[in-house]
């Protein structure tokens, strides 16, 4: 196994969205949470994060739009909004993507992949330490789910990451639902990029539904979690043991009962037993059905 993650203690979350407040609220079970940082004012945060902060639950601001896989550098007022998130929160750290978002005035509206070439790491390590370097936390990155990869990448994802980690002492949110994705969708094998991430910087984890068609895996954080993604969730942590793992869910929102049961089926998996208590460790993501 690898060492200790770098990552505060945090356990099992989920993420709070408006639509989920009064469930989280209720919800027993719940260690921390994260909100995305783009729908929170620091100044005028949400009745109900306010109460869940009272009660001791760390809440982690995740940002979608920073960029920092452009060759733009991220904007000030983008980072000033993830600090002053954090401060505001009390967060012991901020997670974003590394994707890219923007470049020439131009919106991509989705967070694409990042080239993954000696070039594009130079600007990506550039862009992180200016994050950093504009943050009152630590700073986590999560790995995005791919439709398209780009034809001249020279390393495979998890190279990226770990040559990433290594030069900034960035922190990873590892997504084993856009891990799960890319092997569907690209053919780049889940375990084989596990066993090569930096683990022991491990912040945290995501799991999340979503669904196949023609082929093609989208992550839309709208159904249970596969079986396959559980599967990969045990394999992490038969690696290492992770600070954190939080459910993502995004629309089509189920009852209490059965997010409940979502979180039961995350605990099962991170102890590497089924839901009936059986165990699970050493099998192939995606055998158990």
């Amino acid at each position: 196994m690898a060492g200790e993650p770098a990552g505060s203690r945090l356990g099992v979350g989920i993420g709070w969205r408006p639509e989920l407040d009064l469930t989280i609220e209720r919800m027993a079970g719940v260690d921390f949470l994260e909100v995305v940082a783009e729908n929170v004012r620091p100044a005028r945060l949400p009745e109900s994060l306010r109460l869940l902060r009272a009660r001791g639950l760390p809440v982690v601001p995740h940002g979608v739009g920073l960029g920092v896989g452009g060759a733009e550098p991220p904007g000030p007022a983008r980072l000033a909004h993830l600090a002053a998130c954090a401060q505001a929160l009390g967060s012991p750290l901020v997670s974003e993507h590394l994707a890219f978002v923007r470049g020439g005035g131009l919106e991509a509206g989705h967070l694409l992949p990042v080239p993954r070439t000696r070039e594009a790491l130079d600007v990506v390590t550039a862009n992180v330490r200016m994050a950093q370097d504009a943050l009152p936390v630590p700073l986590a990155l999560e790995n995005v789910a791919a439709l398209f990869g780009w034809p001249d990448d020279e390393l495979t994802e998890a190279e990226f990451l770990a040559e990433l980690v290594e030069r900034t002492g960035v922190l990873l949110l590892v997504d084993v639902a856009n891990l799960y994705a890319n092997q569907v969708n690209l053919g780049l094998e889940a375990v084989a990029a596990l066993d090569a991430l930096p683990l022991e910087r491990l912040a945290y984890v995501h799991v999340a539904g979503g669904y196949e068609r023609h082929g093609v895996w989208h992550d839309t954080h709208t159904t249970s979690v596969p079986e396959a993604m559980l599967d990969l969730l045990t394999e992490l942590c038969a690696r290492v043991e992770p600070p954190g793992v939080l459910l993502e869910w995004d629309d089509h929102y189920p009852s209490d009962a059965a997010l409940a049961e979502e979180l039961a089926r995350v605990r099962s998996a991170m102890a590497g037993t089924a839901a009936d208590g059986t165990g699970t460790a050493g099998t192939t993501p995606g055998e158990r059905r």
